[in-house]
């Protein structure tokens, strides 16, 4: 026996039968062979709307992007302020001391403005001298470091020789000339040294007026923040944030400065014993390139053998002054500043190295000095924001 089905479900009425009204809506005609089919925006603005943490992603990047080239353009302005704001970090806990010894913020902060300028003062006098002879003594010397390495390089020059005079015959052979080198003629070394020296004397002006207001002020941009926040939650968050970087970057940066100041101090007696030319000299360098992480060390290696090839015939006294630096600065590195600074604020390598090379892109030198500080003020905001906490996770180490 056969199942027989009813007419109307074998054979439906096509005239019952309709397409969705979205497909309908949004059909596009077939696009001829050979053509590319234009996007359809209406598709693109919903598929947008529908994903907020696209919108929001997209947002944040170019607010970030928006941020740097801020901070790139703007680093006249900028770069002072920063300096003031972390050399207020250091000293308002000097001045809160003068300040329970019952001398008022303002005349504290006069104090420790004055006592900055007069370090400044004294070790630029003191120190001017063998500067100027060093400086005056440049020339010569590179001169003397450049003979010295020409030799070691010998080899190198004359296969590099051949090779041009090779490439010289076969162009000659060829037919075709060897174009012409133009060289442009830049500003000199006179005019840089005095658009320097004006620039850094106009930003240290500005760095230690500002230095003095924060400090005179006191809590009062922290009350202002404070009141200007609606929940109590915020409040608090924020007090948080403000004290514990305050007292971490204070902390971080004496201590750093202590161990660079021992540091110096022991480069130089061993400049000394190794009878090079104004060894207090190094020792300071030392302490300042010694603020940069990696790239400190570098350059000091990179400038005490300059001057050793300048000072010293023997091959071996030559080595002995940068290898000597190198191994008071592994001690320093694996021994004393573990030992003085412990865990605080330790940070990623990596992120170390990017924040140094970012910075370096936006402020230059300067940026390279304060890089370490601002990258590890960063990293409490973000321990304390949830939102951020992921960012703050990486940066440590």
């Amino acid at each position: 026996m056969s199942a027989r089905w009813p007419a109307e479900e074998l054979d439906p009425d096509p005239t019952q039968v309709s397409a969705p009204a979205s497909s309908a809506s949004s059909a596009m005609p077939p696009a001829p062979p050979g053509e590319i089919q234009p996007p359809n925006i209406e598709h693109l603005e919903s598929a947008m709307e529908s994903q907020p943490a696209v919108r929001s992603l997209a947002a944040t990047l170019l607010l970030v992007i928006a941020f740097f080239y801020t901070l790139y353009f703007a680093r006249a302005f900028f770069l002072p302020v920063t300096f003031g704001l972390l050399l207020n970090l250091l000293l308002s806990p000097f001045v809160r001391t003068l300040k329970r010894a019952r001398i008022p913020e303002p005349i504290g902060a006069a104090f420790v403005v004055l006592a900055i300028v007069a370090a400044i003062g004294i070790g630029g006098y003191f120190l001017a001298e063998p500067a100027q002879t060093w400086i005056a003594k440049a020339p010569q010397s590179l001169a003397v470091a450049n003979g010295k390495i020409r030799k070691l390089r010998r080899p190198v020059e004359q296969v590099t020789k051949s090779a041009d005079q090779m490439a010289r015959a076969a162009g000659a052979a060829s037919g075709t000339a060897r174009p012409q080198e133009v060289t442009l003629a830049g500003p000199t070394i006179f005019d840089r040294v005095v658009s320097t020296s004006a620039s850094l004397l106009a930003g240290t002006l500005e760095t230690l007026v500002l230095l003095y207001f924060l400090l005179a002020s006191g809590d009062l941009f922290l009350q202002k923040l404070t009141k200007m926040l609606p929940e109590f939650r915020d409040k608090k968050k924020a007090v948080a944030i403000a004290r514990e970087t305050e007292t971490s970057i204070s902390t971080y940066l004496s201590t750093v400065a202590l161990i660079n100041v021992i540091e110096g101090g022991v480069v130089s007696l061993v400049m000394w014993a190794l009878g090079m030319p104004n060894p207090v000299l190094w020792g300071v360098l030392v302490l300042f390139v010694e603020f940069v992480p990696y790239l400190g060390a570098l350059v000091m290696v990179g400038v005490l053998t300059l001057a050793a090839l300048s000072t010293f015939e023997s091959v071996g006294r030559i080595i002995a002054v940068p290898a000597s630096y190198l191994v008071i600065n592994l001690l320093q590195a694996y021994v004393l500043t573990p030992l003085l600074l412990g865990r605080r604020l330790t940070l990623n390598p990596v992120a170390i190295l990017m924040g140094l090379i970012l910075m370096w892109e936006i402020w230059g030198v300067a940026g390279a000095f304060i890089a370490v500080p601002l990258l590890a003020a960063f990293k409490i905001l973000c321990d304390h924001i949830e939102t951020l906490a992921p960012v703050g996770e990486f940066l440590g180490d």
